[in-house]
């Protein structure tokens, strides 16, 4: 049962992808209105996924200082693949120098999606509560990035078809990481001790390393307090989420 809910949750997560759909339809004026205020309140949700979720498990049954070495090593981690591999967001209208090459960019997202699959597989393993809770940060942190990464690969030459086949093939290598992190949990021990905190440290980098600052480039008051307003938002809906999720 527990295999079951993992592959169904990174089957949703997988589907965002072809959230680049919307694009044919939506103005991009409005488009980009949306995006700023999901940007602020996916920021919020990964911080409140991180501290009030992810930590306050990990320290039932580790040591304080383990835990927050291995987040420490999370954010050092994202730190390094965004400084140097260059898989970091990208809100930016038009041309995104990170992201300079398409399939580049689609081998990098293949590689997050396994080790996001690989996450919410360790989550459901200590609990559905968990599982459930770091399914719904992933799809919140999810949306802006595949709608950016679309973006891209449509830039870089890809016809708009051939972008969300692209991209969903490489949102797919989520499944293949939750394979990989069902079975691997049977065979190391305290894998998701590891992980998991490893996870938050990665979800409190995005947060305010990538997300937060993009909420600071605007200068129209009315647009940021929209924004900030969607950030506490995010933090107040998983504080909510430990009362009405099922545990």
């Amino acid at each position: 049962m527990v295999l079951f809910w993992i592959l169904a949750s990174t089957f949703l997560v997988s589907l965002i992808s072809l959230v680049g759909i919307l694009t044919l339809a939506i103005k991009d004026n409005l488009l980009q209105k949306a995006l700023f205020c999901l940007i602020g309140f996916s920021a919020g949700a990964l911080i409140g996924s991180a501290f009030l979720h992810i930590l306050p498990e990990c320290l039932e049954n580790n040591k304080s200082t383990t835990v927050f070495s291995y987040l420490i090593l999370g954010i050092i981690i994202f730190f390094i693949m965004e400084r140097f591999l260059h898989w970091r967001h990208c809100h930016e209208e038009g041309a995104c120098k990170t992201h300079a090459f398409t399939y580049l960019t689609l081998v990098g997202d293949g590689f997050h999606n396994f080790i996001d699959g690989m996450v919410i597989a360790a989550s459901f393993m200590v609990s559905f509560q968990l599982g459930l809770v770091t399914t719904l940060a992933i799809i919140l942190h999810e949306i802006p990035q595949e709608l950016s990464d679309f973006a891209i690969l449509v830039y870089g030459g890809f016809t708009k078809k051939k972008a969300l086949l692209f991209n969903f093939a490489s949102a797919l290598m989520a499944m293949i990481g939750a394979l990989a992190g069902y079975f691997i949990n049977d065979y190391i021990q305290g894998f998701s001790n590891f992980i998991l905190p490893l996870t938050a440290g990665g979800f409190i980098y995005i947060a305010t390393s990538d997300l937060i600052p993009e909420l600071h480039k605007e200068n129209d008051l009315k647009r940021s307090m929209a924004a900030f307003s969607a950030f506490l938002l995010g933090i107040v809906f998983m504080a909510l989420a430990n009362k009405f999720l099922p545990s």
